[in-house]
């Protein structure tokens, strides 16, 4: 059966980013579809709730509250893994995020911070976690599924629009990471990203609560909606999953089409 492809029965899996939103919802995405899940993000308490959601389906959760731009934490959560639950097949790299602002008022550290908290911490975790992967990918070559990494860019890296010039160079960085670690990890593991575009998870409750901007996105969606966290966790399984058994160092877009950016942040001419 075709849908057999898409469990994961018996993997270990770490989602970073996992408290709320895409991270959130592709851990319980997992642990649906079969995989034990290490989950962590700073809030504890909202890790709480997607561990029950986890454990509701019948697979074990362990919860790490961690500040993830520490790479020695972030760095840990293999071995936690490991240690937790005797193995690591599946790293979500979904930690990122920067703030808007005009290229004038963006100084070469908010560079820098940006490439740090959009590829150093998932450099970080993918590089400790390759020890483990290797081990799922050796059971590969006797009928496993081998290791596999997910990171979560952005449509932001690659198409431009005013504001986005730190955060849409370090996702345009995280894309062509994601081909590079894929080529030297191959054959024994695979490396995917999702360039997101525009999804309904806390950073854009600005815009989910005001009629006018949200009207604003989804008329310049092609497929005139926001997405929902739900929509990336299905593509975070396929690429995860025996069903993506033949991609590697791709770029999956899940942006509702979209080819430019859908929200006009207002910056003006200098």
């Amino acid at each position: 059966m075709i849908l057999d492809r898409f469990r994961v029965e018996g993997r270990v899996a770490v989602v970073t980013g996992a408290g709320r939103g895409i991270g959130a919802a592709s851990a319980v995405a997992l642990a649906q579809a079969g995989a034990d899940v290490v989950v962590s993000a700073r809030t504890e308490e909202q890790l709480a709730k997607v561990a029950a959601e986890i454990e509701a389906a019948g697979r074990r959760a362990l919860v790490v509250p961690a500040d993830l731009s520490d790479l020695d934490a972030a760095a840990g959560l293999a071995d936690r893994a490991a240690r937790e639950f005797g193995r690591l097949d599946i790293v979500v790299n979904n930690v990122g995020g920067t703030m808007p602002r005009g290229f004038l008022d963006t100084t070469p550290e908010h560079l820098e911070n940006a490439f740090q908290f959009n590829v150093g911490i998932a450099h970080a975790l993918t590089r400790a976690a390759v020890p483990h992967l290797l081990k799922s990918s050796g059971e590969a070559a006797s009928g496993g599924h081998g290791g596999a990494v997910v990171n979560i860019s952005s449509v932001m890296g690659r198409v431009a629009g005013r504001g986005f010039l730190a955060y849409g160079s370090a996702k345009a960085a995280f894309a062509h990471y994601t081909r590079l670690a894929a080529l030297d990890l191959a054959p024994r593991i695979r490396v995917n990203a999702i360039a997101v575009g525009s999804v309904a998870t806390s950073a854009l409750d600005i815009v989910m609560t005001n009629d006018d901007l949200r009207t604003q996105m989804e008329g310049n969606t092609p497929l005139r909606r926001v997405g929902d966290p739900e929509d990336v966790a299905a593509a975070v399984l396929y690429l995860a999953s025996p069903a993506g058994a033949y991609v590697t160092g791709s770029v999956l877009e899940v942006d509702g089409g979209i080819d430019r950016p859908n929200l006009d942040l207002g910056l003006e001419d200098l």
